[in-house]
C-alpha cells in the first residue's frame, strides 16, 4: 500500500512538473503574439493560435487571460524573442530547438551545455536547417468529420498531407499539413467551415530521416528530453526516423 502511494505521488508531482513547463512555455507564446498583434484574437491570428495551442496543453483559461492581460500592459511583461538553434545529436541525428527567450545569452549557453552532455553539438545558423522544411500544421479532432471530403475541399486552400494521429492522451486526431506560405489560406479554410483547431503551428519537418537502433534512439531521446526540462525551450524538431 505504501509503495502504491508513493508512486501515485511520484507520478503527480511528474505530471504537475510536465504542467507546469508546459505552461511556462504557452504563456511565453501567448506573451509574444500579443506584443506583435494586440490583445484580441479576433484580429490577431497568431494571438488565436497561441489560445488554441494553450487550451491544447489543458492551460486554465484564467491563466490564459492572465497572460494576455500581463502582456497587454497590466502589470507589466518581460520581452520574449524566438531564436532557433541548429546542431546534431548523438549519432549524427540533425535537430532544430525552437526558443522563446527573454536572455539568448542564457539561452544558447544552456542549449550548447544540454548538446554537450548528451554527446552532440550545437552548430551554427544554416549549418542544419537546410535539412528541413517549415511546414504548416493544424491539428484537429475526426468526430464529425467526412475526411475524404474534406480533403478534397481544402486542396484548393493549400493542403498538403492529411494523416491520422493521437493526442498525449491517445485520443485520436486529424493531423494536415501545408507549406508555410499557404498556413493563412488553410486556417481560413478551416475557420470557412466552422472546424475548431485544437493546435497548429510552423514546425520544422525534415526532407529525409535517419534510421537508428534502439539503443542509439535512446541516446537521441536523451539530448531531447534534456532540451525540453529548459523553460526557453519550446519545441525540439528532429531527422529521426
Amino acid at each position: 500500500m505504501g509503495r502504491t502511494f508513493e508512486n501515485r505521488k511520484i507520478a503527480m508531482l511528474k505530471r504537475s512538473d510536465r504542467d507546469a513547463k508546459a505552461f511556462t512555455r504557452a504563456g511565453r507564446k501567448l506573451s509574444m503574439a500579443v506584443r506583435a498583434g494586440g490583445p484580441d484574437p479576433e484580429s490577431n491570428p497568431a494571438l488565436r493560435r497561441a489560445i488554441q495551442n494553450a487550451r491544447a496543453a489543458n492551460m486554465p483559461k484564467d491563466k490564459i487571460q492572465g497572460a494576455i492581460d500581463k502582456a497587454s500592459g497590466v502589470g507589466g511583461d518581460d520581452e520574449y524573442q524566438t531564436v532557433v538553434y541548429e546542431g546534431y545529436g548523438p549519432h549524427g541525428v540533425a535537430m532544430m530547438v525552437e526558443t522563446a527567450t527573454d536572455n539568448p545569452t542564457r539561452t544558447v549557453a544552456n542549449v550548447r551545455f544540454a548538446f554537450k552532455k548528451e554527446g552532440g553539438n550545437l552548430g551554427s545558423s544554416g549549418s542544419v536547417a537546410f535539412m528541413f522544411d517549415e511546414v504548416g500544421v493544424f491539428r484537429l479532432a475526426p468526430a464529425g468529420v467526412d475526411r475524404d471530403e474534406l480533403e478534397l475541399e481544402l486542396i484548393d486552400d493549400g493542403l498538403q498531407s492529411l494523416e491520422d494521429g493521437e493526442d498525449e492522451k491517445g485520443e485520436p486526431l486529424l493531423i494536415l499539413r501545408c507549406a508555410r506560405d499557404d498556413f493563412g489560406s488553410l486556417q481560413a479554410g478551416l475557420d470557412a467551415r466552422g472546424l475548431e483547431v485544437s493546435s497548429s503551428g510552423i514546425e520544422w519537418a525534415p526532407r529525409s530521416t535517419t534510421p537508428l537502433t534502439e539503443e542509439q534512439i535512446d541516446d537521441v531521446l536523451k539530448l531531447v528530453d534534456r532540451l525540453e526540462q529548459d523553460d526557453d525551450v519550446q519545441n525540439v524538431f528532429t531527422n529521426l526516423e
